[in-house]
């Protein structure tokens, strides 16, 4: 059996996020980088991996080749440092750490430097849309007109129907999600909103309204990576990665046992508290995506934290 080093992160970076209409990508990309190397404390030249989260930026920006165009704009391509693009829809920058955490765990790399970035505002709001309902299934889905948004809302009417969670309670994880973005500098929306705002937002997919989905966004995030063991030659505020898993699941909603849950979020889930010895229970800062209210709340039931139809109550 191979014998695989613990992995520590010892350095963190992060652009504002918004309509940032004076950044380009690779400056995004770049700016993220540069702030996780400076707080590692390392310069560029004792990298040797990058790995890039990254959906779409051949559709939005016309730029393909994207692990390149930020080797050779952070300066790392004069030494040939590999990097590699990865693509997994929203979960894009998740797996790129995992990837990231995998090369250091293995040997193969010992300092890499992993970021997750997107440049979505550039486009008109149709063009937008079209490259957002292709992470869905392009022949079954997309093709016969179903939006990215309309697969959610029939997952929050199928939620409302089973009495898993009312209309009030989807829609109180966007306040929950504004109480916490008014907190954040970085954040798109600094500003907490009350359920009612909420409640009455124009229509987008029924029964979701504008503050159930989440803006499109430019912005990037970073981390830099390094075996545990070496991570105080770097600095003393390093975290240890405890465990890092990855589940699939069918990609048509139609083809799932059940739409109210993600499958692949639960399985996953289960493996990582398999791999550190945990239960849900001990969990006690979670952070979970909502590209729409009613994603959150399944987030919360398929991560074990609350029963099923208890998340929304909560």
């Amino acid at each position: 059996m191979i014998q695989m080093r613990d992995v520590a992160i010892i350095g963190v970076g992060c652009t504002k996020f918004g309509e940032l209409w004076n950044k380009s990508f690779r400056a995004l990309g770049i700016e993220a980088g540069m702030k996780a190397m400076e707080d590692a404390n390392l310069s560029g030249s004792e990298v040797d991996g990058i790995f890039i989260g990254n959906m779409s930026a051949g559709r939005f920006i016309n730029q393909q080749h994207i692990d390149a165009l930020i080797a050779d704009y952070s300066g790392m391509a004069t030494h040939h440092i590999p990097a590699t693009r990865v693509e997994a829809g929203g979960a894009s920058g998740g797996v790129a750490f995992r990837q990231a955490v995998m090369a250091v765990a293995s040997g193969m790399n010992d300092v890499v430097l992993v970021g997750g970035a997107e440049k979505m505002t550039d486009l008109d709001d149709a063009s937008i849309n079209s490259v957002m309902d292709a992470t869905a299934d392009a022949d079954w889905e997309a093709g016969m007109g179903v939006t990215f948004a309309s697969l959610h809302a029939m997952i929050a009417q199928r939620m409302i129907h089973d009495g898993i969670a009312t209309r009030e309670e989807i829609a109180s994880f966007a306040v929950n999600s504004h109480f916490h973005g008014a907190l954040n500098p970085n954040a798109q929306f600094r500003k907490a909103v009350p359920i009612e705002t909420v409640l009455k937002s124009g229509p987008v997919a029924t029964p979701l309204g504008m503050f159930d989905c989440a803006p499109i966004s430019d912005g990037a995030a970073s981390l830099v990576l390094c075996p545990l063991e070496d991570a105080k030659k770097y600095t003393d505020s390093y975290v240890k990665v405890s465990a890092v898993t990855q589940a699939s699941d069918t990609l048509a909603l139609a083809q799932r046992p059940d739409i109210t849950s993600y499958g692949a979020t639960v399985a996953a889930a289960e493996r990582a508290y398999k791999q550190v010895g945990i239960t849900a229970a001990d969990i006690s800062v979670a952070e979970v995506h909502d590209v729409y209210t009613v994603a959150g709340i399944m987030a919360l039931q398929d991560l074990g934290f609350y029963k099923r139809g208890e998340a929304g109550k909560a």
